[in-house]
């Protein structure tokens, strides 16, 4: 009788753990599960249905991710609860709304992909299981059925060098640390930030293994990295293979990619494969980009290539599907041209800006993809920079205009393909409803649901803010191409001409600052009213914070016109003001820990079980997002401030010793009447000035100031800081408007 007894609760046990969705409501609201029916329906055209049963709200949808997105759409705009980055957990009320008649929604769009390979690096690097639980979550309410699953990619490389004959250190110097692996695995470059010690690749296997087995529980297909020809740098000398040299990425050297009619190739892909099957299983979809972002493909025969990858890939699983990026020039036409249809799916990676699949864009491909699949993908952070951002008329055109367009055909689905995550939950919700939305809509209407569902109320003055904010920032027109956010002046080297941080942010002034104030200092004005309302504290504190940043250019504008007029008492007053509004802004940001770095180098140190380990590990951290490089990779290749964040404690710590430096030093030019700069003026073309009229033309030379040895100082600290809010969002959200609109 007890053995019976016993079988018959293992029956139980695995019947409520069968059904995904439960232990997500459970990690929503304990209890929700008991609140909420859910039914699997079979049946081949992907749907979800919301409707009543037993008297309790029912999803039923056929699958268990489509089942999760009903739950998110009814959260949303039945029970007013958005669930996203900032705030995974809610209390639902005791008696839930019912809908009034069954609303249904389908789509052909069966293919929801998530994440760049950047994301790993800029957002996930230091994440634990609790964290990426959380995500897998955020997933399933999303919609996410195909996931780019690399975590633990370095512990396959281990074992395959070995087996290849290269030596314990040879691995080292060849794998980058944790949080450069990105750049690692799409073959960019080697060694940098490590070298990783035996505990990471322990602890990243064991991840991986329960990210996947999660993965798999809700009928999820993780996306595992393919062998695309990648070896070390040395490896003709060290295994006498062809190669072809990777050449150099931004200063790092890049490692080689071995020639496909190599001897060698199979045995090596085959000798790859059994080492990633062994630890992580097989995969329907894998992820090879031999040639990213300017890989040397000199002398390499592209469809040679392309052959032998999809060749090695379908010995592994015949039914497997090769997805590639479409970024810059990449796929080339001759690399894919000749693979079969079906076999291939492309990532169109930023297709709300610059489309390859037809229509107009600096990428535009006249052919679109072909015979290919593809996916319509939203890139929308780079760097995992900080900063609103989003481009809602050109995302919903260009996305609307695959279901009449020819070369859409192969149209497969969408893609979630930010650098970093964990910001713009706005536009994040747009992309996720657009596979169940059939028809076009407007941003205007649709953002009045938005503000219902993100702070349970319709409040007339937050949705005048967010039409606000979504006719302007969030618009982001069709022309401008720049990569993510509008910098903020905060975090750029500081010059007499500064305007973007980053090297490559391509940014171009499209919105009016003080409409930003305005939609700020509307939000601000209701704070009172919606205290402990944790996603309106998120999105004030984002706010104020945009439009404290926008300011700051402004004031920036003025201080360096009081400099080059030489005016010295307005220059003395508008430096100190920007100072003061770089440390209010730290101040602000303080308030919540989603904009701490103490929440980044936490994460780090935490992964770390030795103190060399937890130094390793939050270096990495610092590095990555400041200088990013060493002193040739971050000033000669561009990299330094890549990845700058508006955080509290790297703005003041960091960002104004930068500045306040600068400032310094162009005081001491103004104070001085004779210096070097006069003296070197002096002579040719110069020759027969007055003293003041070269002292004129001396202060608009830029003052040279070695940053890097500024920088890198801060690197190699160990200071402690907090990932624990201090302060109340509300209270420093007004201090800042009342500074701001005085």
């Amino acid at each position: 009788m007890r053995a019976l007894l016993l079988s018959l609760f293992c029956l139980l046990t695995l019947g409520a753990q069968a059904n995904p969705v439960d232990g997500l409501l459970e990690r929503i609201d304990h209890g929700a599960s008991r609140k909420i029916k859910t039914e699997l329906v079979k049946q081949d055209r992907d749907f979800f249905e919301i409707t009543t049963k037993g008297g309790k709200p029912c999803i039923k949808g056929n699958t268990w991710v489509n089942i999760a997105s009903g739950l998110n759409w009814y959260l949303k705009y039945y029970a007013g609860v958005q669930l996203t980055w900032n705030q995974m957990k809610a209390t639902l009320p005791a008696t839930l709304p019912l809908p009034k008649k069954p609303e249904r929604r389908e789509t052909d769009l069966k293919l929801r992909y998530d994440f760049n390979y950047c994301t790993f690096s800029y957002s996930m690097a230091f994440w634990d299981w609790a964290r990426w639980q959380t995500e897998i979550d955020w997933m399933a309410l999303h919609g996410v059925n195909l996931p780019l699953a690399v975590v633990g990619e370095e512990c396959v490389w281990r074992n395959l060098l070995l087996r290849l004959g290269y030596t314990k250190d040879e691995v080292n110097q060849f794998i980058a640390g944790p949080a450069f692996l990105a750049w690692w695995e799409m073959n960019n470059l080697e060694g940098w930030g490590g070298p990783l010690p035996d505990t990471w690749y322990t602890q990243q296997e064991k991840l991986q293994k329960q990210i996947l087995r999660r993965m798999k529980e809700w009928g999820m297909e993780p996306v595992l990295p393919g062998y695309s020809g990648m070896l070390p740098s040395n490896a003709h000398k060290k295994l006498g293979v062809n190669v072809a040299d990777g050449g150099k990425w931004n200063g790092y050297t890049r490692p080689i990619f071995l020639q496909p009619t190599d001897s060698r190739f199979h045995e090596i892909a085959s000798l790859y494969y059994d080492e990633l099957t062994k630890l992580f299983g097989k995969a329907n979809y894998y992820s090879m980009d031999p040639f990213h972002e300017g890989g040397n493909a000199q002398g390499v025969d592209l469809d040679a290539s392309g052959k032998s990858i999809m060749r090695e890939m379908k010995a592994v699983n015949p039914k497997a599907v090769w997805v590639i990026q479409g970024w810059s020039e990449n796929p080339r036409k001759a690399l894919i041209h000749n693979l079969p249809q079906g076999d291939l799916l492309i990532l169109d990676l930023f297709a709300e800006c610059r489309p390859k699949w037809g229509i107009a864009s600096i990428f535009q491909n006249d052919e679109g993809y072909g015979q290919h699949q593809w996916l319509f993908c939203m890139l929308e952070n780079f760097g995992g920079n900080v900063g609103l951002h989003g481009r809602m008329d050109q995302l919903l055109n260009n996305f609307y205009q695959t279901q009449t367009n020819p070369k859409a055909a192969h149209l497969k689905g969408i893609g979630f393909t930010m650098e970093g995550s964990e910001n713009n939950p706005v536009m994040f919700e747009l992309m996720s409803e657009l596979p169940w939305r059939p028809t076009k809509f407007g941003k205007e209407e649709w953002l009045k649901g938005y503000v219902r569902a993100r702070y349970g109320t319709n409040d007339p003055t937050l949705q005048e803010a967010w039409q606000l904010l979504g006719a302007t920032i969030y618009n982001c027109p069709m022309g401008n191409n720049q990569q993510g956010p509008h910098e903020s002046i905060f975090c750029g080297r500081p010059s007499a001409n500064n305007f973007q941080a980053s090297s490559w942010s391509k940014m171009s002034n499209y919105y009016d600052p003080d409409d930003i104030l305005r939609a700020a200092t509307l939000f601000a004005s209701v704070a009172d009213k919606y205290r402990g309302n944790n996603n309106y504290e998120y999105d004030l504190v984002d706010i104020v914070r945009q439009a404290m940043a926008d300011q700051a250019r402004v004031q920036y504008e003025q201080t360096m016109a009081s400099y080059k007029s030489f005016r010295r008492k307005a220059f003395a007053t508008n430096s100190e003001r920007f100072l003061k509004m770089l440390l209010l802004q730290d101040k602000l940001l303080g308030t919540r820990s989603e904009f701490r770095l103490g929440r980044w180098t936490t994460q780090a140190r935490s992964l770390g079980t030795t103190p060399q380990e937890k130094d390793l590990y939050e270096w990495n951290a610092r590095v990555q997002i400041t200088t990013w490089g060493n002193r040739t990779c971050a000033d000669e290749g561009g990299l330094r401030d890549y990845a700058h964040k508006e955080w509290q404690g790297l703005l003041k710590d960091f960002y104004y010793l930068r500045w306040s430096t600068y400032f310094r030093e162009l005081t001491k030019q103004m104070e001085a009447k004779s210096k070097p700069d006069i003296e070197k003026l002096g002579s040719g073309k110069y020759k027969g000035m007055t003293t003041d009229e070269l002292f004129s033309l001396a202060l608009e030379q830029d003052v040279h100031i070695d940053w890097y040895a500024i920088e890198e100082p801060w690197t190699l600290q160990h200071n402690p800081y907090s990932p624990q809010p201090e302060g109340q969002p509300v209270d420093v959200a007004k201090e800042v408007i009342s500074f701001l609109n005085r």
